[in-house]
């Protein structure tokens, strides 16, 4: 049988082949992962649905593969599970949407939701219909196994067709609609830098490709606006220091990045607008009722941002905790893609690096970011006196479209008072 990359998640379709674990001639049981597959920004295992020898390897580590390709043969052993045989006449490629028609030919994935329903509507045979409906059907180009039929045994009716018909027509519109919108792009020029001097070419990864587009297509999309400020960080790192040993013990690492996660969070329950989303579509505000918190990681392949869940329910060493062990899964490239979607606002500390204030990219689709630099010790006018304390650069950017300035002030103010607010009881365990 041959071993087909299997779909890989929502709007995932093809990944870059980082290492491969077996070898032809290999036995291997069902379940057994073959290969790993670099996809957005997420290593992923691809197990063998069956048991069986390994007789040949068709693809090999930096090979770009998409969904459906076949990426082994395998001969299968006694006690596995027989593959599926196709039906007669079977299409074993994709089959588009339509086979025939202006219409459908235009027609591309741009409403996931109903060119899925497209999708799974299409089967070996052709649904039941009328003589009347086959002749239109074949006159329009449209092949009823494409058709979902609503009536008894899955017959096609007129209204079944029409319906499709309209589909089409909308996802036609939508799709020449983006396009008139959407400016195009500058051509892209090849520049010969050998002719001033000697140059070497790396192979951009598929990592590195997806943060420049993600980031690309943030920045084009969203009108930036980034907020300035600093806060005073002397009281928190007396507390860090006085209970990091503690929080050892148990297995976590008391951070400014743990603090941070608090202090955001304080400030999304506060003003809930940095806490939404804005669909495009719609063109409504969605306000999410729970926290999750994205966090950069900075690793050797690049930037990765797992998502801390519901950072509002947990004390500051479950934070501790879950920010020491995807920090570790994200250098280790061991976060699943799952791990890193849901994020409602994220945190980008550079203060570990050094640097002060930096504008940061918001991760769309949110609509906020922190962005965190490297503490310094400066003179401070306090109650009338001049000290000596312990300041940290911090910075918002923010969607222009959602929040207004006044907004961003306001929460930044806000967000400065939590971080110069804890207390010992804040952080004692």
């Amino acid at each position: 049988m041959d071993l087909k990359l299997p779909k890989l998640g929502e709007g995932a379709e093809s990944g870059t082949v980082v290492s491969i674990l077996v070898k032809e001639g290999d036995r291997i049981e069902q379940g057994q992962t073959v290969l790993e597959l670099e996809n957005e920004k997420a290593v992923a295992p691809i197990p063998s649905p069956s048991s069986g020898t390994v007789t040949k390897l068709r693809v090999k580590e930096g090979d770009k593969v998409s969904v459906g390709q076949v990426i082994a043969s395998i001969e299968e052993g006694e006690g596995a599970a027989p593959a599926a045989k196709p039906a007669k006449n079977t299409e074993t490629a994709p089959r588009p949407v339509a086979e025939k028609g202006a219409d459908a030919e235009e027609a591309p994935d741009k409403d996931e939701e109903e060119t899925e329903e497209l999708e799974t509507a299409s089967s070996g045979l052709a649904p039941a219909a009328s003589p009347s409906i086959r002749k239109m059907a074949r006159e329009l180009g449209i092949d009823l196994r494409q058709v979902r039929g609503s009536e008894r045994g899955g017959r096609v009716a007129l209204g079944d067709l029409r319906a499709y018909i309209q589909r089409l027509q909308k996802l036609a519109f939508q799709a020449r609609t983006a396009t008139a919108e959407k400016p195009a792009a500058p051509a892209a020029v090849s520049v010969d830098f050998s002719r001033w001097g000697e140059v070497a070419r790396k192979p951009m990864s598929q990592l590195r490709a997806t943060i420049s587009r993600r980031l690309s297509e943030s920045w084009n999309a969203i009108p930036h606006v980034t907020q300035f400020d600093e806060a005073d960080i002397t009281v928190l790192t007396e507390l860090r220091k006085k209970y990091a040993a503690g929080y050892e013990n148990k297995g976590a690492r008391l951070t400014l990045t743990s603090f941070a996660l608090k202090a955001v969070v304080a400030g999304l329950k506060k003003h809930p607008i940095f806490n939404a989303s804005l669909d495009e579509t719609a063109q409504e505000l969605v306000f999410k009722n729970y926290c999750h918190i994205g966090l950069a990681v900075d690793t050797d392949q690049g930037l990765l941002v797992p998502v801390i869940r519901d950072v509002d329910k947990k004390n500051l060493l479950e934070v501790s905790r879950d920010v020491h062990v995807l920090a570790e899964k994200a250098r280790a490239r061991k976060l699943s893609l799952e791990e890193m979607q849901g994020g409602t606002f994220t945190i980008s500390n550079q203060g570990g690096i050094g640097g002060a204030h930096f504008t940061p990219i918001i991760n769309r689709p949110e609509v906020a970011i922190l962005g965190l630099g490297r503490g310094a010790m400066k003179a401070v006018v306090k109650e009338s006196k001049i000290e000596q304390r312990l300041m940290l650069p911090i910075a918002i950017s923010y969607d222009h479209r959602v929040i207004d300035g006044g907004s961003a002030a306001r929460f930044i103010v806000d967000l400065v008072q939590a971080f110069e607010g804890f207390k010992d009881e804040d952080v004692r365990l």
